[in-house]
Formats: C-alpha cells, structure tokens, sequence
C-alpha cells in the first residue's frame, strides 16, 4: 500500500511540476513569420527576441489558460491529501484520503486534457492554415506528459485505496 502511495506521490509532485512550467512558460507553439521565427505560449508572445503580452481576450486561450489553472490546483489538493494519507489517523471513518487523492488526480487529468485537447483543436484547424511553418513546441509537450503524470498518479492511489479495502475487508468481525 505504501509502495503505491509513494509511487503516486512522485507521479504527482512531478506532474503539478510540469503544470506549473508547462502553462508559465511560452514555447507552446513555434513558427515562421516574416523570416523571423516567433513562438507563442498561453501569455505571451515572442518575435524578434522581444516579448509581448497577449492582450486578446480570445477564447481558446482562456479556456486552456483557466483548465491548465485548474489542473494544477485540483493536483496540489491531491497533492495535500496523499501526503495526509500517509497519516492513519482520521476523524471520519468512511472517509478515506488515499482515495479521494485519487480521484483529484483523476480531476486534474481531467482539466489538462480539456486544456490540451482545446489547444490542439484550435491550433491546427485556425493556426496551423495560417503560418506555413510551424510546430508545437516543448511547453506544450510537458503539458500532455504532466496529463500522464497525474493519470498514473490516480492509478496508483486508486490501487493504495483498494488495497486499503482488501485488508480491512479480512480483519475479524
């Protein structure tokens, strides 16, 4: 049981890592613009080696700007509860941390793949038909390796909570 706890608290400390860097930073999509290569992220916008903020309130990117925000949130709260799991003590007896860690990693896989899936969606069928040359770039690839960081995270403190379940289930009655 602990070896999945642990397990899943890794997966989890890393993933909300990537989280954070992944929607803080802005290589999200590269491309070519008049000669210069550009890249963009979910704040602002670089061509030139100069740095602009995105000022447009367009809905795609406040989509995945607020589903991102949610993502990290929902792990850092999961995050809180593996960490309390660890402790036996509980005040509630049906209430159990190691699962409902689980499904606030579920949560956050849940919102980056609405965050991620919205990106891609727009980027490829509106952005995509509108620069040549271009490809998403490395904040964007930690945005769907940090989605598989928190699933294995939930996995693992699913399985916690189920082995938790088991022993429980053949104590004496």
């Amino acid at each position: 049981m602990y070896s999945f706890m642990g397990g899943g608290l890794f997966c989890a400390i890393v993933g909300n890592i990537l989280l954070v860097v992944s929607t803080a930073t802005d290589y999200w999509m590269q491309y070519r613009l008049s000669g210069n290569y550009a890249r963009q992220g979910l704040w602002r916008y670089c061509m030139s080696n100069k740095c602009y903020m995105q000022t447009d309130s367009i809905a795609y990117w406040n989509a995945t700007r607020a589903f991102m925000i949610l993502s990290g949130m929902s792990c850092f709260a999961g995050i809180i509860a593996g960490i309390m799991s660890f402790a036996h003590f509980s005040s509630f007896e049906r209430f159990n941390r190691s699962f409902a860690a689980g499904i606030m990693f579920f949560v956050s896989t849940f919102f980056v793949l609405l965050a991620m899936a919205i990106y891609t969606g727009v980027t490829i069928n509106f952005l995509g038909k509108r620069f040549g040359d271009w490809r998403f770039s490395w904040s964007y690839i930690l945005g769907w390796v940090a989605m598989l960081m928190t699933f294995f995270a939930g996995i693992f403190y699913i399985c916690a909570y189920r082995m938790c379940e088991c022993r429980r289930g053949t104590g004496p009655r």
